[in-house]
């Protein structure tokens, strides 16, 4: 009887990977400048000290105008020096959201009560259990987060279940993974990627602002290597079409945010060039900042991808700051090598935060394993009624995937 037991426990517990390993269920989430509470705390003081007085550190840039007027430039740049004394120097500074981050102001703040950071984590603990518990969500992409331990806090009563790393950076942001033990069959590993923490202001030889770097989650489903890649590319260049709100750009375009965006084009290719060579089966997800479904749905032909009109299955040529010559984001990822699919974005959706930024892309080889395409939904962020800080202005993207 006793060895009918560990023949059967066995068999239960090799179906119970199995099934895990059939189907995953896949999610972004971008949590919005998510911090401890420590954190938060560290942020009221720098922003209420009487030399920042909530100050606004991003220089402004007039509808229509590529960058700030030279006024405005000289007082965010005062605001920064400011800010970085208050939090004791500027790598200190790096490590404390802005004062903007919250969307506090000082007469906001006034009239806040205490626990309002506390609100947010909670909403945030809510929406990823409704992800884990009501979407059986296995594997959680996420960016703006402080750190490995935060996303331990908001995985609550889970974190037991799931590991979680982020990927080393020098600012407040940067991207992490939490993923259930049980659905690989060796430990997963994350490897950060620094080649996207591009330098953000080549004019400024001082300055410490790196964009965010990436990280790569590699699983084991059976025998097989599967790989998430997770991103958070630079904001503020995300429209192709114009809108009554937005300038469309292409990533040549002299828009200062746009330029910075396209020195991340280079090293996001080749880093998923060099991942794919090991793990076919791939996933890229996050928070992209850009459109790439108004790009897919731009028909071009491959010779006018780039400005300089060679093929964009080739390696870019790189200027002296690292600069390219493709125009398109979508078109230069997925030139076929590898081929890259774009999960559609769900039809109907109830949720409030950005639209279009937050993109799922898997590999053709994942592809070919799926018995229809893939769908996605967007799941509506928990928070509750006048919540001082709203838990995410994005919602967490998903997607269910076959290996």
């Amino acid at each position: 009887m006793r060895r009918w037991q560990v023949v059967l426990g066995a068999v239960l517990t090799g179906w119970s990977l199995g099934a895990h390993a059939a189907e995953l269920g896949i999610a972004a989430f971008n949590i919005a400048w998510a911090g401890s509470e420590a954190d938060f705390n560290e942020h009221i003081r720098v922003c209420t000290s009487p030399q920042v007085n909530w100050c606004d550190t991003r220089a402004k840039i007039v509808k229509g105008e590529t960058a700030p007027t030279p006024e405005e430039d000289a007082r965010a740049k005062q605001c920064q020096a400011d800010f970085d004394t208050a939090a004791g120097g500027a790598g200190k500074g790096l490590l404390v959201a802005p004062c903007n981050a919250y969307k506090l102001t000082a007469s906001k703040w006034k009239k806040a009560t205490p626990g309002i950071y506390a609100e947010k984590l909670e909403g945030l603990r809510q929406t990823v259990d409704g992800l884990i518990r009501g979407r059986r969500v296995d594997v959680i992409a996420f960016q703006e987060v402080r750190s490995a331990d935060v996303i331990k806090e908001i995985l609550g009563s889970h974190s037991a279940d799931f590991d979680a790393c982020v990927a080393d950076h020098t600012s407040f942001q940067t991207v992490g993974f939490a993923w259930r033990r049980s659905v690989t069959s060796k430990p997963g590993q994350c490897t950060p990627e620094t080649g996207l923490a591009i330098k953000e202001n080549l004019q400024d030889p001082a300055s410490l602002r790196y964009l965010r770097p990436g990280v790569a989650l590699l699983l084991t489903i059976g025998n097989d290597p599967f790989t998430l890649m997770n991103v958070h590319l630079k904001s503020n260049c995300a429209n192709l079409i114009t809108s009554p709100a937005f300038k469309g750009h292409e990533l040549t375009d002299p828009d200062a945010a746009c330029q910075v965006l396209n020195r991340q084009v280079a090293p996001l290719e080749a880093w998923i060039d060099g991942v794919a060579k090991t793990s076919p089966l791939l996933v890229v997800l996050g928070d992209f900042n850009r459109r790439l479904d108004e790009e897919a749905a731009k028909l071009v032909a491959s010779k006018d991808v780039r400005t300089d009109h060679t093929d964009p299955a080739t390696p870019n040529k790189t200027g002296p700051n690292g600069e390219v010559s493709s125009r398109f984001l979508w078109q230069e990822l997925s030139d076929g090598d590898p081929a890259l699919i774009q999960v559609p974005p769900p039809v109907t959706t109830d949720c409030k935060g950005f639209e279009g930024l937050d993109h799922i892309l898997i590999s053709a080889a994942l592809s070919a394993r799926q018995t229809g395409q893939p769908s996605s939904e967007k799941v509506k962020v928990k928070q509750k009624d006048k919540q001082v800080i709203m838990t995410s202005d994005h919602c967490p993207r998903i997607t269910r995937l076959t290996l």
